[in-house]
């Protein structure tokens, strides 16, 4: 074996060994026994020689190996990073592996007869690697996000070679070029163009994501939401997805590293917003394009900027010919010049010339070209080149039928980033059945991008153009009634998501739809997470709209109605962020309900942010106006948020004081589930106080509560309540016992703060039992949680870790 086939050996044993290190560190007899009972045989012998690499592991013995230690880690309740368990990561390690060390064509060979027969199984429902503790599978997938390649696209030659040459180049680092150029150049095309040619040379898979750096509106994505959007497409499961930047990019880092990606990261406004989303190690590539040059990016990351020009005159002719024909364009040369010039050869301008050109064969090209020189282009904001389409928009948006012309104008109303079947129905007032047709014409006109089925997204400029001609065209009663009927889609269909999730929410009154408004029928919790997940940026942007517009009650409706989803997924600074909105819209339209319960949520975000005097002060007046309202329930759950953000602080007296406080008025609101809720506060309290056996006798009574009125949430909150009090008490079995049914409840509901609090008891208990295995693993889990959600009380309980 070669030398570097010698260190290719070593660097896959070393993974081989740290998936078992991860797993729980099983010994070589219990893999040995694991695996027989999984029917993928492992001779203790053949372990200790692959995992000491004494000599090449087979494929087979890959599948085996992996397989045996995710079901020993999920017996020991561990959840393996996704990376670890990938068959696909492994399989391509596996062949760089054998193609380093010069394998014979008989091991060669034997892979492949693996890897059919792992095939055969899977499509015969064969058992994969599980990759979670409950063995549920997931599929074997790699990534191709890349948008389908420009039919039509000509010239860039030079922009091609020059990515070529960064792809050849030495493989020692993450690999960067930086694409600029003003609007409509082409940025996006050469760089999905050039990723087809090359997407054979990146066997882990391409990622691709719209930053939306220049929405007119100023509207980005955040750089969270393009790493959950990668995380998802690797395959690690959307309740394990982290909500907090530091841990969701570190997680992106891991599970690439070793891969070899090629990840576009298109539209992007600056380099902070690109920065997060970049690999950690060598053998990954990305793509960035924007209109700016991001010359921090090229400082600091070792970017290789490649700024793209308008397309020569030569180019600009040859895509007029390609899309409307070689004879028209030679029969027309000079009406083609003029054209070339007016549209400044830019490549969006010249699409859609081409396209008008097309659908109408028999006008000449000198009456198109007459059309572009009568309607001189503005120039572009922003420091771009002087260049601008809206009279090439205009020929596109006349040629629409008046239905897809109208709604058109109203998706310009649209806050963004992008919008669904049922919001577009509702600013048309139109049934779900009638706008699909018209949303296809549009995207058939290029007008509109379907960019994930059932969800679309207008161009920067194409959007800031139907909002201007919504503005010209249709009054302005017309317009806020659009709008209003948009609000009142998002503000029912976020209330009944928020039911599902929480069917024990003090209710909020809603004034009806408006006539035309489309509301989507909901069933089940899992239907209503999945709708707020896909709908979590655009909501926000709803509240900003509301707020901006003067739907003060839809403002701070939507948000409160957003707020129990917010803080199950941990996106804490959005739910803040939200709430703040709130409370001006409340504030300004005098609903001192609003302002309450607004006051109220934003206290939460601060106390889950740290922020313990600004919550407090929130929740202080929060008091107030429940008083004031003579409202029992909203000023009892203001009592509890106080005992938090004491207990938060150590004042545990006066957390009791709060909880007391909070029973009492729950009692004279006859409210049942409120006063277990309170119950169990005041258990947890005497805990903290020392008296066990009185926080456990509460405790009791709540849990007793909370089952008879169907409680879930709260639920599990008092089976943790009760294990500390049996933990405390010595009583380690019946703790353990609880925090189990804790934790069942905590991952059913999504709640994951939580559950990284029950798994952190759960590890003192085993602990003090006298288990320090069964701790660590408990505790490992906690920390992997609270990473994930970028919380800081993950530090305290690495300190367990760090501390045994």
């Amino acid at each position: 074996m070669s030398e570097s086939g010698r260190e290719a050996l070593l660097r896959f044993v070393d993974e081989l060994r740290r998936l078992r290190q991860v797993a729980g560190g099983p010994s070589l007899n219990a893999l040995v026994a694991v695996a027989a009972h999984r029917g993928r045989p492992l001779a203790r012998s053949t372990l200790s020689d692959k995992l000491n690499a004494k000599s090449l592991p087979e494929w087979d013995f890959v599948v085996g190996y992996v397989d045996a230690c995710a079901a020993y880690a999920a017996q020991l309740g561990i959840d393996l990073p996704a990376d670890l368990t990938d068959l696909a990561r492994w399989d391509a390690a596996h062949w760089r592996l054998l193609r380093a060390a010069d394998a014979t064509r008989a091991e060669h060979r034997l892979a492949a007869q693996a890897r059919t027969e792992l095939g055969r199984q899977a499509r015969t429902g064969g058992t994969p690697v599980p990759d979670t503790p409950a063995g549920q599978t997931r599929p074997w997938v790699v990534p191709r996000q890349l948008p389908a390649a420009v039919r039509h696209f000509v010239g860039r030659s030079a922009p091609l070679a020059a990515l070529s040459s960064l792809a050849d180049g030495p493989a020692d680092t993450v690999v960067i070029s930086a694409i600029g150029g003003t609007a409509g150049v082409g940025k996006t095309a050469l760089a999905v163009h050039w990723a087809h040619q090359v997407a054979d040379r990146f066997p882990d898979g391409q990622l691709y994501v719209n930053l939306r750096g220049f929405d007119p509106d100023g509207n980005l994505l955040d750089p969270a939401e393009a790493l959950g959007g990668f995380l998802e497409a690797l395959a690690v499961p959307a309740h394990r997805i982290p909500a907090g930047l530091p841990a969701q990019a570190a997680l992106f880092r891991s599970l690439l590293a070793g891969r070899r990606m090629l990840v576009v990261l298109d539209n992007a406004r600056h380099a902070d917003q690109v920065r997060p989303l970049l690999p950690g190690t060598p053998g990954s590539l990305v793509l960035v394009t924007s209109r700016h040059q991001l010359p921090g990016l090229v400082a600091t990351e070792g970017a290789h900027p490649l700024v793209l020009d308008l397309l020569s005159p030569a180019e600009a002719r040859d895509l007029l010919a390609r899309r409307v024909g070689g004879r028209r364009v030679a029969d027309e040369p000079e009406a083609v010049d003029r054209i070339v010039d007016a549209s400044a050869r830019l490549p969006l301008a010249l699409a859609i010339v081409s396209a008008r050109a097309a659908t109408h064969p028999g006008f000449p090209l000198a009456r198109l070209a007459e059309e572009l020189t009568d309607s001189r282009l503005d120039a572009l904001c922003g420091g771009d080149t002087g260049t601008d389409v809206r009279a090439v928009l205009s020929w596109s948006y006349r040629s629409l039928d008046p239905s897809a012309a109208a709604l058109f104008r109203r998706l310009g109303l649209h806050p963004g980033p992008d919008l669904s079947v049922a919001a577009a129905a509702s600013l048309a007032a139109q049934p779900v059945d009638r706008v699909r047709p018209v949303l296809a014409a549009l995207t058939r006109a290029n007008l509109l991008t379907e960019h994930t089925p059932g969800r679309y997204l207008l161009h920067d400029l194409l959007a800031a153009y139907a909002a201007e001609q919504a503005r010209t065209v249709d009054p302005e009663p017309d317009r806020r009634a659009a709008v209003g009927r948009l609000l009142d889609h998002y503000l029912h269909t976020a209330h009944r998501a928020d039911l599902l999730l929480h069917q024990h929410r003090d209710p909020v009154d809603l004034s009806a739809a408006r006539t035309g408004t489309t509301v989507p029928e909901l069933v089940d919790r899992d239907g209503a997470w999945a709708w707020l997940s896909a709908e979590h940026r655009t909501l926000l942007a709803a509240v900003m709209l509301a707020e901006a517009d003067g739907f003060d009650a839809h403002a701070w409706q939507i948000a409160w109605c957003v707020n129990t989803y917010l803080d199950r997924v941990g996106a804490w600074r959005d739910q803040s962020t939200a709430q703040q909105v709130a409370l001006r819209a409340a504030a300004r339209a005098g609903d001192r309900n609003g302002q309450a319960r607004a006051h109220r949520n934003r206290a939460v975000a601060c106390l889950r942010l740290g922020g313990h005097d600004e919550a407090r002060a929130h929740l202080d007046r929060a008091v107030e106006l429940y008083d004031a309202l003579g409202d029992l329930v909203g000023g009892a759950r203001a009592q509890l948020n106080l005992g938090n953000v004491a207990e938060r602080l150590g004042e545990h007296r006066r957390a009791l004081a709060h909880a007391q406080r909070a029973y009492d008025l729950f009692e004279a609101a006859g409210h049942d589930h409120g006063q277990a809720n309170a119950l169990n506060n005041i258990g947890w309290c005497h805990g903290q106080l020392g008296d066990h056996q009185r926080a456990l006798d509460y405790c009791r009574r709540a849990l007793t509560q909370q089952q008879r009125v169907g409680n879930r949430y709260w639920e599990a909150h008092t089976w943790d309540s009760v294990g500390t009090a049996h933990h405390h008490l010595g009583e380690y079995p019946q703790a353990v016992e609880c925090y189990t049914s804790a934790l069942a409840i905590y991952r059913e509901v999504g709640e994951r703060y939580f559950e990284a609090t029950t798994l952190t008891h759960l590890g003192d208990t085993w602990c003090a039992a006298g288990d320090p295995e069964q701790a660590r693993t408990a505790w490992r889990q906690a920390v992997d949680v609270l990473d994930r959600l970028g919380h800081p009380d993950a530090a305290q309980v690495r300190a367990r870790l760090d501390g045994r």
